[in-house]
């Protein structure tokens, strides 16, 4: 075990800043999902690789909105501003879900931010998951603005039934039949015009959303565009990807698909292209 330092931030960059010794000039934006949890662990794995990483709380905190919705993408902007003034010369994003939507996003507003690293991402902006500042969640919203903007977004279909893992709901089959339905080509992210490099890792056996298929879209957009993009895929892995040492827990509120050998063998496989990227 590497010694690091763990610093809490509060303010207009929230989070808890984890950094190891020496002076890294990487510095890693560790961007957790929709459970609103500030990944201080992921961060610490990143931090004993030699950055300085930051577990960012970028909903549900002081001055935030409690759920995902119309989140300002100047949040993680702000983020590589204060990496950047902490002396980091190379800013990584590692997004998972509703982070790695994030994160691919900012890159393509955010020429500063070098890699992205997005773990089982969408490949469209998907609608408000709970209120914002406003407290209110429904008529639906967009998850993201930029500018003051809303971004278009996929709209969410009432009525439909959802199907169940193991007594655990899955959201996957709704986030399909959303997209089935759905004729507004803007909600696309258009990875294309993010200046970073790219990696994305999906589990093909994802029960929240179709993962492996957006992170297909995803690396066909950008290579149609003649840019670089790396996809590292299992198809027995599910929505929580595990990293060489970590142990997330699965939720238990929904399904996550996979089990725990597949989504350690996805982690692990892709591990050396992560660090490549530092």
């Amino acid at each position: 075990m590497i010694d690091t330092v763990v610093e809490k931030l509060e303010g207009e960059v929230r989070g808890e800043l984890v950094v190891g010794p020496g002076a890294a000039t990487t510095g890693v934006v560790v961007l957790g999902g929709s459970s609103g949890r500030v990944d201080v662990g992921r961060a610490q794995l990143f931090a004993e690789a030699g950055t300085r990483a930051l577990a960012l709380q970028w909903f549900g905190g002081t001055g935030q909105a409690p759920g995902i919705c119309e989140i300002p993408l100047e949040t993680f902007v702000s983020a590589t501003d204060h990496m950047m003034a902490i002396g980091c010369r190379r800013i990584v994003f590692v997004g998972t879900s509703k982070g790695a939507e994030a994160a691919l996003l900012t890159a393509i507003r955010d020429p500063r931010v070098n890699a992205v690293v997005a773990i089982n991402p969408s490949s469209v902006v998907w609608g408000n998951i709970g209120p914002g500042i406003d407290g209110i969640a429904w008529p639906e919203r967009s998850s993201w603005s930029f500018g003051g903007v809303p971004l278009d977004f996929v709209p969410f279909i009432p009525g439909y039934a959802p199907a169940y893992r193991q007594d655990l709901v899955s959201f996957r089959g709704l986030f399909e039949h959303c997209l089935r339905h759905s004729r507004d080509d803007r909600s696309e992210i258009p990875i294309e015009a993010a200046a970073a490099d790219i990696l994305l890792i999906a589990g093909g056996d994802d029960a929240v959303w179709p993962s492996a298929h957006f992170a297909q879209a995803l690396s066909r957009r950008r290579t149609d565009h003649g840019r670089p993009v790396a996809l590292i895929a299992d198809t027995e892995a599910g929505h929580r990807v595990l990293f060489p040492g970590e142990k997330t827990p699965r939720s238990i509120a929904h399904a996550h698909g996979g089990s725990d050998a597949a989504d350690a063998r996805l982690g692990q496989a892709a591990w050396p292209q992560v660090l490549a990227l530092l």
